[in-house]
């Protein structure tokens, strides 16, 4: 959430930045909000500063006592209804303020849709094969590993089945994830709840702005979209002591989505699932330190790929193509030569303060120190369904197999995959 201070003091950059984004945010009510609010609270402090000389004077002036009594009834009936009205104006208010975006870096590009992104790096080389590449989901059919059918059987479209070498494929690449960035990367690992009460979805921007893109039950929780949700609200509505930053989680879930807006897009295989796997990283960090630790992040993500041996670059998205909370965000695209083109694979975004405002996590840098927001962070690390999809079509061979990356080995016991 944005300071309501920045959008009073510094409107015009703040609409030339929303522009940027392409973002229509409701500016002009929000300012004549703030400016009607501050002026209940003024005609209030004045009514508050009355009632106070009319509470002195009735113990001075015995013969008027009638009068005042009715003149401190009259004025507190005025305040108890302008209390009402700022409090209706704040509800007003902080619901607005919860449905403008952050404010993009100063580093973003500036355009007006994805193809405006900019590869700012490439690592591998692509695989060439002799024969035409076939995508994830006919190889791992074909190996017996992947029952997209039973899966729609059970649950209807956009599920996923693996059976025998695919779920432990699937197993294998979540404990070499988590091992990895635990073991080298300092992270903590954490295992959190997959239902999150409301403000939880609201303390990192999912809510109230995209209501219709999760699940949920009915008793009000929510089926988490990420881990990204659960971990940084681990510290809502606290103050971190002096020392505590950085903190690094990284938190394996199952993640769910409606896929609300995406009809007709990636309805084959594994891409564009409702029900998927995904290993995030998770930092708080002190406000200067924050774009270091992004690059950090976004390194600890590369790292899984070029383990695997997977082609992958990165690219910077632009002020069209941000979420709504990040101010800075790096996509890592993997390449998928059965569908010949680049797959995002994960997103690591630098929310500054965006995300802490909303959900109150500060720190201090000494005991004596005011109370500051932190910066969070998070990153996928990856999304485990994908990398499993780019495995499949970046190791496959002529005669229908899989060769398996020499870093999952340990994990899953067998160099290649092949038909039963």
């Amino acid at each position: 959430m944005l300071p309501l201070a920045v959008l009073r003091e510094q409107t015009e950059m703040v609409r030339e930045m929303l522009r940027r984004r392409g973002t229509a945010a409701p500016l002009d009510e929000i300012l004549a909000l703030d400016e009607r609010r501050r002026a209940v609270i003024a005609r209030n402090e004045a009514l508050k500063q009355q009632r106070n000389e009319v509470s002195r004077l009735i113990g001075r002036e015995k013969e008027r006592l009638a009068e005042l009594r009715e003149e401190m009834r009259r004025v507190s009936e005025q305040i108890k209804a302008l209390d009402d009205e700022q409090r209706a104006i704040e509800v007003q208010l902080e619901d607005l303020l919860l449905r403008v975006p952050n404010i993009p870096h100063a580093s973003v590009p500036i355009g007006s849709s994805a193809d405006e992104n900019v590869v700012v790096a490439q690592w591998g080389e692509r695989p060439h094969f002799p024969f035409a590449p076939k995508p994830h989901w006919e190889i791992g059919e074909a190996l017996g590993i992947l029952d997209l059918a039973r899966a729609a059987k059970i649950s209807g479209s956009r599920f996923v089945l693996l059976r025998g070498l695919g779920a432990a494929l699937e197993r294998a690449l979540i404990t070499f994830m988590l091992d990895l960035h635990i073991r080298e990367h300092g992270y903590l690992e954490v295992w959190p709840p997959y239902l999150v009460e409301r403000k939880a979805m609201v303390g990192t921007g999912q809510l109230p702005k995209f209501e219709g893109d999760f699940y949920q039950t009915q008793d009000g929780l929510s089926l988490i979209p990420t881990a990204e949700v659960p971990v940084t609200n681990l510290h809502r509505e606290e103050i971190l002591e002096p020392g505590r930053l950085p903190i690094r989680y990284v938190a394996y879930t199952p993640c769910f989505r409606t896929e609300a807006g995406a009809a007709g897009r990636d309805t084959r295989g594994l891409t564009r699932v409702h029900q998927f796997d995904k290993v995030e990283l998770v930092k708080f960090t002190e406000p200067e330190t924050s774009y270091e630790e992004l690059e950090a992040l976004t390194r600890d993500a590369e790292a899984v790929l070029e383990r695997l041996g997977l082609p992958y670059r990165r690219v910077l998205l632009c002020t069209a193509d941000l979420g709504f909370a990040a101010a800075k965000t790096y996509d890592l695209e993997v390449w998928m030569p059965g569908q010949d083109r680049y797959l995002e694979i994960s997103s690591c975004s630098n929310f500054e303060a965006f995300q802490a405002r909303r959900a109150r996590i500060q720190f201090r840098r000494t005991a004596e120190s005011r109370a500051e927001y932190v910066h969070t962070l998070n990153g996928s690390g990856l999304a485990v369904g994908r990398t499993f999809a780019a495995i499949l079509e970046n190791y496959q061979q002529a005669d229908g197999s899989v060769v398996v990356p020499e870093a999952l080995h340990p994990y899953l016991g067998c160099e290649r995959i092949c038909a039963a």
